[in-house]
């Protein structure tokens, strides 16, 4: 399945909500989305807190498929096409030194 197809199955998800809807108690601006972003990917660590490897790994699976939701959400909702914005960074990643 591509980031687009992908998309789609996200913005089926969010109206069956009903949080695209106009009266919703959960607005899904662009920067709703984003702060969203920033608190799933810092659940992230709880699965690192006292260790290399995740003790749960299937939980760990969900908070990664919670952070890509919303990630890919946010690149939609902005008119951003994720997949060229990825190759773009890779592009001047390669021409750069850490």
């Amino acid at each position: 399945m591509t980031i687009d197809e992908l998309t789609r199955v996200i913005n089926q998800f969010v109206t069956a909500k009903g949080w695209y809807a106009d009266d919703t108690k959960f607005p899904q601006t662009p920067r709703n989305i984003a702060t969203s972003v920033v608190i799933e990917a810092s659940e992230l660590l709880e699965h690192f807190q006292f260790g290399d490897e995740p003790a749960d790994k299937a939980a760990l699976a969900g908070e990664l498929a919670d952070v890509a939701n919303y990630l890919f959400q946010l690149a939609y909702l902005l008119d951003i096409d994720l997949t060229q914005a990825i190759l773009d960074k890779l592009k001047v990643n390669y021409d750069r030194t850490w």
